[in-house]
């Protein structure tokens, strides 16, 4: 099971949430493959914790659908189903939107700045074809807005949604173009004049054309 050794431990977490995001991670980006069998004593070693709090999180990943555990036997990683992106995408477009709304009476010129920075970067990652930078500063960006909303509902549900995606884009043929950029780009702008009506219409779109754009070919 290959583990990177030069692994940089977060701070200020529990020995379980720092188990937990990480091995997540690692499931999203491909370290920890599908259908690969999982040591949890190796997890432990690697992560500078005991075993129990990465049983704890292999327990909540697997409630989650990133593991299987057999009991006695093995924990493996889920195989990938590349058709569940049609059933993931329409609820977090749309739950997205709800987020940028509820984020309005919060947003502040900080914040604005925050998105336009974020979105240059993802510019530069895009022009570069540095797709993997690109889908994380994607997620960066959105997640700023779902912050902003301070919705705690919404923000469980968006973070659980939108792993599922990130490993489905980091498997497979990653689509994120120029027309992103502009969808952020008039994500700011209705943001900024208060336009309900066109910041929802964007977002969703965003989010919905990428379920024409992914490749389900193997």
């Amino acid at each position: 099971m290959p583990i990177p050794n030069n692994l940089s431990r977060p701070i200020r977490q529990s020995a379980k949430e720092s188990a937990f995001n990480q091995i997540q991670q690692w499931i999203i980006d491909g370290t920890l493959l599908p259908g690969e069998k999982i040591n949890d004593t190796e997890l432990a070693k690697a992560l500078g914790v005991s075993r129990t709090p990465v049983r704890e999180s292999l327990q909540l990943l697997e409630v989650m659908g990133f593991v299987k555990m057999y009991p006695g036997k093995a924990t493996q990683v889920t195989e990938i189903e590349k058709s569940s992106i049609k059933e993931l995408l329409p609820p977090l477009a749309v739950l997205q939107a709800l987020a940028a709304e509820l984020a309005l009476p919060h947003m502040t010129e900080e914040i604005y700045n925050e998105l336009t920075e974020a979105n240059e970067r993802f510019k530069k990652a895009i022009q570069s074809k540095d797709y993997f930078e690109a889908l994380k500063i994607d997620e960066e960006f959105h997640n700023i807005i779902v912050k902003t909303a301070n919705n705690k509902y919404i923000k469980s549900i968006i973070e659980d949604l939108q792993a599922h995606v990130a490993r489905l884009f980091f498997h497979n043929s990653i689509i994120l173009t120029e027309i992103s950029i502009e969808d952020h780009e008039k994500i700011i702008k209705y943001m900024k004049e208060n336009e309900i009506d066109k910041l929802n219409e964007v977002m969703k779109e965003n989010w919905l054309r990428n379920i024409e754009l992914f490749h389900f070919d193997d």
